[in-house]
């Protein structure tokens, strides 16, 4: 089973428990949630209705663990801990996932140093331990680890739970990506237009030449018949030659009594 799929029923049993149970009732439900390994996810839980209702009662800080969980990095719970749940060193597992999750939100080249200031890592050993046992063997990260320029390189990362007004965005993002593309199938379909256009043409001006070289090819064939002719005329005997000797030659007459012949 893969991590989305199983996900998605973990996230399926903790919407149908919030929404059966109220108060304080739900407090071992969310620590629970948050301690869970098989859940990245917590936006629908956190829009159950029981779960809203924590707002402004004395558990309204379970409410905000979740949306921490939800949304937060290890940095927020610091900066906020004092308004919010000790958590167990599973929850603090859990964030810890989550914030480098966050970090490939946003680039897929994680410095070494970016990462163990996140993560309250004190050395390498230690953080490349961290990302190799528990991100990427759990299936929410898969990249590279290099070493030599000390940076984690995200090849896949699961996506956390939508900001609220982060969804506006995206689907602003979208409708550009979107925009964008129509123009370049666009411009794609015009350069193939244009393609067909100069294969036409040029097939066009092929036929053109082959149909000319056809009528040179004839008219050579009809002057070299021509030539042909002639010489055989002018070769034969008897021919124009001979006639042009037998008109020069002198002729020899003779008298008879009554007329005169003439002989050649």
């Amino acid at each position: 089973m893969d991590i989305e799929q199983k996900q998605a029923e973990v996230i399926d049993y903790y919407v149908k428990q919030s929404s059966i149970v109220k108060g304080p009732v739900l407090v071992p439900l969310i620590v629970e949630a948050t301690s869970n390994p098989s859940l990245f996810a917590f936006s629908e839980i956190l829009s159950v209705p029981n779960i809203q209702e924590l707002e402004g009662t004395e558990n309204s800080v379970y409410s905000g663990l979740l949306r921490l969980f939800a949304y937060g990095t290890w940095s927020d719970y610091k900066s906020n801990a004092d308004h919010l749940p000790q958590l167990s060193a599973d929850q603090i597992l859990k964030l810890k996932q989550l914030t480098v999750l966050t970090q490939a939100e946003n680039n897929k080249v994680l410095p070494y140093s970016q990462l163990m200031q996140e993560l309250d890592v004190t050395n390498v050993r230690e953080l490349e331990d961290f990302l190799i046992n528990e991100c990427m063997y759990s299936g929410i990260v898969r990249g590279k680890l290099d070493q030599l320029q000390r940076c984690f390189e995200v090849q896949f990362a699961a996506g956390r739970d939508l900001r609220p007004g982060q969804l506006g965005n995206m689907i602003q993002t979208l409708s550009n990506w979107l925009s964008t593309s129509d123009n370049m199938l666009l411009s794609i379909q015009e350069k193939i237009n244009w393609a067909d256009n100069m294969g036409e043409l040029d097939k066009k001006h092929r036929k053109d030449v082959e149909d000319r070289v056809e009528e040179i090819k004839k008219v050579l064939s009809l002057k070299a018949d021509d030539l042909r002719t002639h010489e055989e005329i002018y070769s034969e005997p008897g021919g124009v030659m001979d006639y042009e000797e037998d008109r020069n030659r002198p002729k020899r007459y003779f008298f008879s009594m009554f007329n005169l012949y003439w002989l050649e």
